[in-house]
């Protein structure tokens, strides 16, 4: 085991709200390299469950509790709208990636469009002037804030797990579900 550092009880502390939503960030590109790298269809229908699933969880993480604080604390209205429509539009290309297979002639494009929103989204969020910057120039409680997203961020990954225990996304499985696209909890 490595030395123990002196500021071990601060490797504990969780990641305040913007740390955290910026590791998924980061995860999320990650994988969206190895699709792009990716030949294998097996491999390529793996990531992209890995990056639906991991933006489903971002997504509703930050609906149901950054955005809302965000917009307490800023009353910035034109950030908090531009964000939500950024993530209506992601989800419905979700939906769709989550309704196809690498089979579909469009799976790759699909999958391609996605990475390009959601880059486009992250920069929005990052950039000085950015929603990010904007939370913690109004002071916002990012520590408690983060508290709470990793808290809610584990509750909606383990519905995920537990409504697709193998990783794989059913080519078929969006017309078998209603809420495809959702974080609803199905019954199999």
């Amino acid at each position: 085991m490595a030395k123990a550092r002196k500021k071990s009880p601060a490797r504990n502390k969780p990641l305040d709200a913007v740390a955290l939503l910026k590791a998924d960030h980061r995860q999320v590109e990650e994988w969206f390299e190895q699709f792009e790298k990716a030949r294998n269809g097996e491999r390529k229908q793996k990531l992209a469950t890995q990056i639906c699933n991991a933006l489903k969880v971002h997504t509703q993480i930050e609906e149901e509790i950054f955005y809302p604080a965000f917009l307490q604390e800023t009353h910035d209205l034109s950030l908090h709208h531009e964000a939500e429509v950024e993530h209506d539009g992601a989800k419905k290309l979700i939906a769709q990636i989550e309704d196809s297979s690498p089979d579909d002639e469009y799976f790759d494009a699909k999958v391609k469009v996605l990475s390009e929103m959601i880059k486009h989204h992250v920069k929005e969020e990052e950039q000085p002037g950015g929603m990010f910057a904007e939370a913690k120039k109004a002071d916002m409680d990012l520590d408690e804030l983060g508290g709470r997203l990793a808290a809610r961020k584990a509750e909606l990954e383990a519905e995920t797990a537990d409504e697709d225990d193998d990783g794989a996304i059913p080519a078929a499985r969006g017309r078998d579900r209603p809420n495809a696209g959702r974080l609803a909890k199905t019954s199999r």
